[in-house]
C-alpha cells in the first residue's frame, strides 16, 4: 500500500459481519390469518368465560343474576337510588350553589320536593366581601374554606370571628383546591359553603301553622333571586305564610336571595310547584282567591276586596309578566294604579304594595270585629 498505509491503525477494520436477511419475517407478516374467532372461541373473552358457567348459576345474559335484582323487577335499574348525585357548583338554582352550595337545609326541615331542584345541590360564595355579607346576613353556612397563607385583613378577620361565634366548621386548604371548589372564580383566600335549601311542599300553605287567614306569594317566571328575597322579606313583614316558586324557569333559594332577604328567609318557608297551574287549582279548590298582579288587570288593586278571604298573590315576570295558563288560572288580574310616567314596577316592590294593602284590609276588617 502506498504512503502510509502501512502504518499501525492506519486502515480502520469494521467488526461488522455479513448482513443478516429478514429470514422471511416480513413476507410472513403479510401473510393472512385466517377469520377471526368467534367471541365465545377466545379464551380471554368475557363471553367465552360466560359460556364455560353452568347453565342453573342464574347468571347469564341481561343485568343480573338473583342476586343483584334480576329480571323481572326492574334489572339494575330497580336498585339504583331515586335521588342523588354529587353538589353542583351553582346556579341554579335551582338551582340550588352557586350557584348553590349547600347540601342540608337551612330554613325549615321539611322533606325535599322531587324534581330537578328538590336534588341536593350546594352554592360556593366566593370573595372576601362577598363571605362577609352573606355572615353577616346569617345565611346558612357549612363550611368556610380558608386559603393557606393569606393576607389577614379587616374583612378576613371579621370573617373568622363570624364563623367562630356561629360554629361553622373552617377549613384551611391550598390554593389550588380553593380554585377548584370556587370553579375559578376569584376568591381571595375565601369562600363558604351554602348549604341547598329544603323546599316546603306547596300543600302545606293550604292549612299554616302559623295563624291568621292564609297568605301567599307565587312567582312566575321570576328569574333574579333578589327579587325573591325582597318578596321573602316583605312576606314576612306583612303576614304572610309563604312563598311558592315553579320547579322550572324560576330563581331558587341561592346565597343571593337569603342576602336579600335579610333573614326572612329563616321565617317564611319557600314551596317547590312541579306545575305552578296545577298547584294554584289546588289552592282554589281549597277556598283560597287567586289573584294575578299585571299592569293590563282589569281592576285595579283599591278596587277588591280581600280582607276576608285566604289570598294567593300571583307575580309574573318585568318583561313578559303572567304566562297565558297562570293568567288563565287567577280568579282575577289586578293592575296597580300609579300616578307618574312609570310603565311597571319592579316585582318585588309590586308585592310589596299589594302585600301592604291586603295587610291595610284585614286590619280594618279586625278592628270593625272588635268594635
Amino acid at each position: 500500500m502506498a504512503g502510509n498505509s502501512q502504518r499501525r491503525g492506519a486502515v480502520r477494520k469494521s467488526g461488522k459481519g455479513p448482513t443478516v436477511g429478514s429470514g422471511g419475517q416480513r413476507r410472513r407478516g403479510l401473510e393472512g390469518k385466517g377469520p377471526t374467532p368467534k367471541a365465545a372461541d377466545r379464551e380471554k373473552h368475557i363471553a367465552h368465560k360466560r359460556s364455560q358457567r353452568p347453565a342453573d348459576s342464574g347468571q347469564g345474559a341481561g343485568f343480573g343474576g338473583s342476586s343483584s335484582g334480576g329480571s323481572g323487577s326492574g334489572g339494575r335499574y330497580a336498585a339504583r337510588p331515586a335521588s342523588g348525585g354529587r353538589p353542583s357548583s351553582g346556579g341554579r338554582p335551582g338551582s340550588s350553589g352557586g350557584r348553590s352550595a349547600g347540601s342540608g337545609r337551612p330554613g325549615n326541615s321539611r322533606p325535599t320536593n322531587s324534581g330537578r331542584r328538590g336534588k341536593p345541590s350546594s352554592e360556593i360564595v366566593a370573595g372576601r366581601n362577598s363571605v362577609v355579607e352573606a355572615l353577616r346576613a346569617d345565611i346558612p353556612a357549612a363550611t368556610l374554606y380558608i386559603a393557606s397563607r393569606i393576607d389577614s385583613d379587616d374583612r378576613v378577620r371579621e370573617a373568622l370571628t363570624l364563623a367562630t361565634r356561629r360554629g361553622i366548621p373552617m377549613l384551611e386548604c391550598p390554593r389550588a383546591e380553593l380554585d377548584r371548589i370556587t370553579d375559578g372564580a376569584v376568591h381571595q383566600g375565601l369562600a363558604l359553603q351554602v348549604p341547598p335549601y329544603t323546599y316546603a311542599d306547596p300543600d302545606d300553605l293550604i292549612d299554616p301553622q302559623t295563624p291568621g287567614v292564609p297568605l301567599v306569594v307565587a312567582l312566575d317566571g321570576i328569574t333574579d333571586p333578589r327579587n325573591l328575597g325582597a318578596i321573602l322579606r316583605s312576606v314576612a313583614a306583612f303576614g304572610g305564610h309563604g312563598v311558592v316558586v315553579p320547579e322550572r324557569r324560576s330563581v331558587g333559594m341561592t346565597a343571593s336571595a337569603w342576602k336579600t332577604s335579610a333573614g326572612a328567609a329563616a321565617r317564611v318557608p319557600v314551596a317547590l310547584a312541579g306545575n305552578l297551574t296545577r298547584a294554584l287549582e289546588r289552592f282554589q279548590k281549597a277556598g283560597f282567591v287567586v289573584v294575578g298582579l299585571d299592569m293590563d288587570g282589569d281592576v285595579t288593586l283599591p278596587e277588591i276586596d280581600l280582607g276576608d278571604d285566604p289570598v294567593v298573590i300571583v307575580v309574573g315576570s318585568e318583561g313578559k309578566g303572567l304566562s297565558r295558563l297562570v293568567r288563565e288560572t287567577c280568579d282575577r288580574v289586578v293592575s296597580i294604579p300609579m300616578a307618574g310616567p312609570v310603565e311597571s314596577l319592579n316585582a318585588g316592590i309590586a308585592a310589596s304594595v299589594t302585600l301592604y294593602e291586603i295587610a291595610r284590609q284585614r286590619a280594618n276588617v279586625a278592628a270593625r270585629r272588635v268594635r
